[in-house]
């Protein structure tokens, strides 16, 4: 089993230790990293008695503080960062599966989506053992299982802490870790994970270390300026549920947030790009992020949050300033 801890709400050192956790695994064929036959999701070199051997690694000299580290994938203009302090490359527009897969979206629709993201430069894609309980991730497992995709180029990562109604079910206990972990796995039919990030943090467990992956960039759908003093018949607030969504966007402050959304128009229509493409590159220009994760519930809308990518470059000190003005807030970066 090979994984790396990570943290939604704090940062938390990466890993990378089978021992730690549970140990070798035996797979059916003697292994120590899933089903013997070697196919989908085992890491190379996970099983058998062949020879092993260790990389030698020389290191490099540090970059200067803040240095995002980024790179531009050819022929799709994805741009990739840094998890983290880890080393591991991520596009900086991530595929989440919450709501959706599994839930809001057929199975149908949940692969072209995903086929159209990897075909446009994203390589994280990431789900919970609580989504959908359980059904998020068995519906991107069966999706990977039947693309023809190599494991190694794309990240998958999964989230750990409400696994069941048991209190050995919940948290991050190193045996919910280790049981919830093996039920992620068998869900996405993988051999491995690349993160687990905890969901939340656990007061009986302490963490710390490093990364930031943000999650919900248009806050369920607030920010696209679609709601408009309505609630559309196909938006996230009718899904059943998802009352609390319905009564936020109702509310007193829902109203008013709206009314600041509405105030970003002008902006947005200056840069030639839509509310939603303009907070999605919003939180991109933030520093320390590493990935912005999308979620959305059509093909034609991803293309659509793709198209931030552009917007990021449009972003002067100038229009940010005018976009925190107008909003009352400025995100939290380290100098």
């Amino acid at each position: 089993m090979q994984v790396s801890i990570a943290c939604t709400e704090q940062n938390l050192r990466s890993r990378s230790s089978e021992d730690r956790l549970c140990g070798p695994r035996p797979g059916p064929g003697g292994g120590n990293g899933g089903p013997a036959s070697g196919g989908h999701g085992n890491p190379p070199g996970g099983g058998g008695s062949g020879p092993k051997t260790r990389a030698a690694v020389v290191p490099r000299p540090p970059a200067p503080a803040g240095a995002f580290r980024e790179s531009t994938g050819r022929g799709t203009g994805m741009k990739y960062r840094n998890l983290g302090k880890s080393g591991l490359r991520v596009s900086c527009l991530g595929l989440g599966t919450w709501v959706t897969f599994g839930s809001q979206i057929s199975d149908e629709t949940a692969e072209d989506v995903l086929t159209v993201a990897y075909e446009h430069g994203v390589n994280l894609f990431d789900t919970a053992e609580v989504y959908a309980a359980g059904k998020a991730e068995r519906t991107l497992g069966n999706i990977l299982k039947s693309k023809d995709w190599r494991r190694s180029s794309y990240v998958i990562t999964t989230k750990i802490f409400w696994g069941g109604q048991a209190e050995t079910e919940r948290g991050l206990s190193r045996k919910h870790i280790i049981e919830g972990l093996r039920g992620s796995l068998d869900r996405l039919q993988l051999g491995y994970v690349d993160i687990v990030f905890a969901n939340r943090s656990d007061p009986n467990s302490p963490m710390e270390g490093v990364g930031s992956v943000t999650w919900s960039p248009l806050a369920c759908g607030l920010i696209t300026s679609k709601y408009d003093g309505r609630i559309p018949d196909t938006c996230r607030a009718t899904i059943k549920g998802y009352q609390w969504l319905k009564d936020r966007v109702q509310s007193e402050d829902g109203r008013k947030q709206q009314a600041k959304v509405m105030d970003l128009l002008p902006i947005a229509h200056q840069l030639g790009c839509t509310v939603a493409q303009l907070a999605i590159a919003w939180c991109l220009r933030s520093e320390g992020v590493s990935s912005v994760l999308l979620g959305v519930s059509s093909a034609e809308q991803l293309i659509e949050h793709l198209g931030a990518l552009q917007v990021l470059s449009q972003l002067t000190p100038q229009t940010v300033m005018e976009i925190d003005g107008l909003l009352g807030s400025k995100p939290h970066s380290k100098k």
